[in-house]
C-alpha cells in the first residue's frame, strides 16, 4: 500500500517553508507531526508530486539529527519518492493513448538538483509517445523558487524571460515540468510572453493517456 503525500500538502509545504525561512524549531516540530503520521509499516512508500517538499522530506535526517529521532527521521527520507521516481520504478503498463507531438522538460531545481532526479520524468513522457527536446539549460532555475517570486518579483521575472528564450528556442508544442510551482510560473511566463504553448504537470501528462 502506498500512502500519498498530497492530502498534508499544506503540513509538508509548511515545514519547507520554515527550514528555507531558517525557523528551524518550528520545522522540527512539524517534522515530527509528518514523521508520526505517515512513517507506518502499512505503507511502503511516501510519494509526493511538489520537488521542494520532496528534497525537504527526504532530508529529515539533517533536520532531526538528535540521536533519539534521527534513526526514525532518515527512515522516513528513505521512504519517500517523487511521484515520476515511484512510477518509473514501478514501471507504467502501454499507455491506452499515446500522443504525438513534440515536448519539452523543464527540470525543477528541487528535484534534479536537491534530489537527483532528472531521468525518470523524461523517460516517463517517452514512454506515452512524446519527442522530447531538450532546451537549451533545462535545469536552470525558473524563477519561482518557493515565495522568490513573490519576495524578489523584479529578479524572478529576469530569470524567468530567459527562460522563455531558452523554451522558445524548441520546437515544443508542450511544456512539462515536474513541480507544481514552476508550472505555474512558467503558465504566467507564457502569458507574460504572449504566448499561448501549454505547460503541463508530468502526471497531468500520464493523466490524458490512461
Amino acid at each position: 500500500m502506498v500512502w500519498k503525500c498530497g492530502c498534508r500538502k499544506a503540513r509538508t509545504a509548511a515545514v519547507r517553508c520554515k527550514r528555507m525561512l531558517g525557523i528551524a524549531t518550528t520545522a522540527r516540530k512539524l517534522a515530527r507531526q509528518n514523521i508520526a503520521a505517515m512513517l507506518d509499516d502499512r505503507f511502503d512508500a511516501i510519494v509526493t508530486n511538489a520537488a521542494g517538499c520532496g528534497s525537504t522530506l527526504k532530508e529529515y535526517g539533517d533536520l532531526l539529527a538528535e540521536p533519539g529521532e534521527h534513526a526514525r527521521a532518515e527512515q522516513f527520507g528513505r521512504r519517500v519518492k517523487d511521484v515520476t521516481e515511484f512510477l518509473q520504478g514501478l514501471g507504467l503498463r502501454e499507455p491506452t493513448r499515446r500522443l504525438e507531438g513534440t515536448a519539452t522538460y523543464q527540470d525543477p531545481c528541487h528535484l534534479a538538483h536537491g534530489q537527483g532526479v532528472r531521468n525518470p520524468p523524461r523517460e516517463l513522457l517517452r514512454k506515452v509517445g512524446l519527442r522530447l527536446e531538450e532546451m537549451p539549460h533545462p535545469d536552470q532555475c525558473c524563477g519561482s523558487a518557493g515565495s522568490y517570486n513573490v519576495t524578489q518579483n523584479e529578479l524572478s521575472m529576469k530569470i524567468l524571460d530567459e527562460k522563455m528564450k531558452d523554451i522558445g528556442s524548441t520546437s515544443a508544442e508542450l511544456v512539462v515540468t515536474a513541480n507544481v510551482g514552476c508550472m505555474l510560473q512558467l503558465r504566467a511566463g507564457m502569458v507574460r510572453a504572449g504566448r499561448s504553448t501549454p505547460v503541463k504537470h508530468v502526471i497531468e501528462v500520464l493523466d490524458s493517456c490512461y
